[in-house]
């Protein structure tokens, strides 16, 4: 697997989008920094030194209408890769959709681009973000859910961001290989082994709507399907907070 290592980018998601027609096959871009990096809905990516900021490059042997599946394909890899890292003793969970957290701070976040037409993907863009040596100020964060943590402080444990991208690559490997042989279903079912507050009241906010109920299940498109008063809701999108943030 080719890997490109940059000093400083912008972002890593748009250099491999603008590196995407000139690579021959599948690509890793890490950067030791970035200072434009993107998160879920437009927010900022903070990137303290010291952290992980890639972002895997290729063309999906897949529609796209399953294509967003990846997401939840790279937050198992980024789980098991921290899990790795931290041991079997500390808490890790993945908050829908794809927030790492560890002892319930976020620690890593997922970003997937996909450039195409129709069902024509061109290329997908999977940005990882983790925070392995320091958190970002947290006065400095957009609506976060949950308070930022960091590998290194909440665990002691030093990694750098090569080793760590090592380790996330192999484990990114098998995943997507899963995936692309048996479709969405061992993915689903490792996903939901990880999940945070599965079978909890959760909260999901997208824009002024608000449902509040217990968290149940994803369905086969990565959805959030809950228990609430009004019934059984499925949501796509929204921000998921936790009862003591709601």
């Amino acid at each position: 697997m080719t890997r490109h290592v940059l000093d400083e980018v912008d972002s890593t998601n748009a250099v491999a989008m603008r590196m995407a027609p000139t690579l021959a096959g599948p690509a890793w871009i890490m950067a030791r920094t970035q200072t434009a990096g993107r998160g879920r809905r437009g927010r900022a990516w903070l990137m303290p030194q010291g952290n992980l900021a890639a972002t895997f490059i290729f063309t999906p042997e897949a529609p796209a209408d399953r294509v967003a599946q990846l997401s939840f394909v790279a937050a198992v890899a980024l789980h098991d890769t921290l899990r790795q890292v931290v041991g079997p003793t500390q808490r890790l969970a993945i908050k829908w959709p794809n927030d790492v957290l560890l002892n319930d701070r976020k620690v890593a976040g997922i970003l997937l681009e996909s450039v195409g037409a129709g069902q024509r993907v061109r290329a997908v863009a999977i940005g990882v973000g983790v925070n392995l040596a320091a958190a970002p100020d947290p006065g400095l964060l957009q609506d976060a859910t949950v308070p930022p943590g960091s590998v290194h402080a909440e665990t002691g444990v030093v990694i750098t961001p090569d080793d760590c991208l090592d380790l996330l690559a192999q484990g990114f490997d098998r995943w997507l290989a899963a995936w692309q042989t048996h479709g969405f279903t061992s993915v689903r079912a490792a996903w939901l082994a990880r999940a945070a507050r599965l079978g909890q009241t959760i909260t999901a906010r997208c824009g002024p709507s608000t449902h509040a109920g217990r968290f149940d299940d994803i369905d086969d498109t990565g959805a959030l399907i809950m228990t609430t008063p009004a019934g059984r809701q499925v949501i796509s999108a929204a921000d998921v907070h936790f009862p003591q943030e709601a």
